[in-house]
C-alpha cells in the first residue's frame, strides 16, 4: 500500500482500538454497563476492520496475471466495502439490539467509576488516532472540504480511517452521556438509550461508507483536473490536432486507464501517427503519472462532415490551442465529430489499432 494509502494511520488506528477494546470490555464486566458492552464490541469490529483494510493493501500489490491483466487493485476497494458490512452488522446491530434489551430490562450500574475512566481514557486514544488520519489525509486532500473529500478519494482507507474515528468519539461521548444520566437519575434507561444512539450512528456511517465504496467498485473516472491535464498532454497541435473521445477509468487508487480516439491529418504517415502517438503517452505519464495504461486510436478527422452536424449528439472533439492557427480544411473545430464514430472507436477506423502502453 502506497503511503497515500494512509498506512500510519491505519496502524494507529489499530492500536489504539485494541487497547480500547481490551479496557471497555473489563469496565462492562464489572460495571455491567451496555453502553460499555456496545462500545467494546464497537472497538473490537473496528479493529477487525483496520485488519481487513491492511489486508486489502497488501492483496492489491499482487502481479497482474492473464486472468486479471489490469491487476488487482481493486481489491482494496473490496475489503473496504466488507468493512462497512462488519461495521454495520456487528458494530451497529449489536448494538441497537443491545440497547433495547437494556431499555426493557433496565438495572442500575455498579463500580460506576470504571466505565468513566475507561471512556475518558478511549476519548483521549481516539483522539490521538483521529489527529492521526487527519494528518494523513491532508497531505492529499488538497483545497477539497471533508465532505468532498470523503466523496471523491480514490483511496479508500482514509476516509474509512476518518469516519470510523469520528464515530467513535462522538459514540464515546454518547456512551458518557448516557452512563452519566443513569448514575444521575438511578435510572439505567438512559444507559439503553445512549446504546441504542450508539447503534443507530454506526449503521448511518456503515451506510455512507458502503454508498462510496460501492461508486469505487463499479469503477469511477480521473477527476476533472487529472481529465484536463489528460486533454491538454494528448493533443500536439501537429499530428495529433483534437480528441474525438476519451474515456479514464480507475483500476486502483493509484492506477488509472486512459482511452482516447484522437485526430490526425489524413495526409499523416503511419510513422508520423505511431512516433505522434508515442509521443503523447509520455506526455501524459509526466502530466498525470497514475495513468499507467494508455490506449490511443488514431482516426481521421473529416472537417467538412463535422461541419455538416451530421451526428450532433456525438462528443465533440477537444482542439489544442494552438490547433486554431493550423491551417487546412482538416483542422478540428470545437464541437466537431466524425459522423460514423461510434464510442466503442476499436473497430471504425481502418487505421492503425490502438497502442497500449507498458505496465
Amino acid at each position: 500500500m502506497s503511503a497515500s494509502g494512509g498506512t500510519k494511520a491505519i496502524v494507529a488506528a489499530l492500536g489504539a482500538n485494541l487497547a480500547i477494546a481490551v479496557a471497555k470490555f473489563v469496565a462492562f464486566l464489572f460495571s455491567g454497563s451496555s453502553s460499555m458492552l456496545a462500545e467494546s464490541v464497537h472497538s473490537l469490529a473496528d479493529s477487525g476492520n483496520q485488519g481487513l483494510l491492511l489486508l486489502g493493501g497488501k492483496r492489491a500489490q499482487r502481479e497482474a496475471t492473464p486472468q486479471h491483466p489490469f491487476g488487482y487493485g481493486r481489491e482494496r476497494y473490496i475489503y473496504a466495502f466488507l468493512v462497512s458490512i462488519v461495521l454495520f452488522s456487528v458494530g451497529g446491530m449489536f448494538a441497537v439490539y443491545e440497547g433495547y434489551e437494556k431499555i426493557r430490562h433496565p438495572h442500575e450500574l455498579e463500580a460506576w467509576y470504571w466505565p468513566v475512566g475507561v471512556l475518558v481514557f478511549a476519548i483521549i486514544a481516539e483522539g490521538f488516532s483521529f489527529r492521526t488520519a487527519i494528518r494523513e489525509s491532508n497531505e492529499t486532500r488538497g483545497s477539497l472540504s471533508w465532505t468532498d473529500f470523503i466523496r471523491r478519494a480514490k483511496a479508500p482507507e482514509l476516509p474509512v480511517v476518518l469516519l470510523e474515528d469520528f464515530g467513535a468519539l462522538i459514540g464515546l461521548v454518547l456512551a458518557l452521556g448516557g452512563v452519566g444520566l443513569a448514575l444521575g437519575t438511578g435510572n439505567g434507561v438512559w444507559d439503553g438509550i445512549g446504546t441504542l444512539c450508539i447503534g443507530i450512528l454506526l449503521i448511518t456511517i456503515a451506510i455512507v461508507l458502503a454508498a462510496e465504496t460501492k461508486s469505487l467498485l463499479l469503477g469511477e473516472a480521473a477527476g476533472t483536473d487529472q481529465v484536463e491535464k489528460i486533454k491538454a498532454a494528448v493533443v500536439d497541435g501537429d499530428t495529433v490536432t483534437g480528441i474525438i473521445h476519451m474515456r479514464t477509468l480507475h483500476l486502483g487508487p493509484e492506477e488509472l486507464l486512459v482511452a482516447a480516439k484522437i485526430a490526425v491529418q489524413h495526409d499523416d504517415t503511419a510513422d508520423e501517427v505511431a512516433n505522434a502517438i508515442n509521443a503523447a503517452e509520455s506526455r501524459i505519464r509526466a502530466a498525470v503519472p497514475i495513468a499507467r495504461v494508455i490506449y490511443l486510436e488514431p482516426d481521421i478527422y473529416n472537417a467538412a462532415a463535422a461541419a455538416a452536424g451530421t451526428n450532433p449528439a456525438k462528443t465533440p472533439a477537444t482542439p489544442h490551442p494552438e490547433a486554431a492557427t493550423t491551417p487546412g480544411p482538416e483542422a478540428p473545430e470545437p464541437g466537431a465529430a466524425e459522423p460514423d464514430d461510434t464510442d466503442s472507436g476499436d473497430t471504425d477506423s481502418g487505421d492503425s489499432g490502438p497502442s497500449e502502453s507498458g505496465r
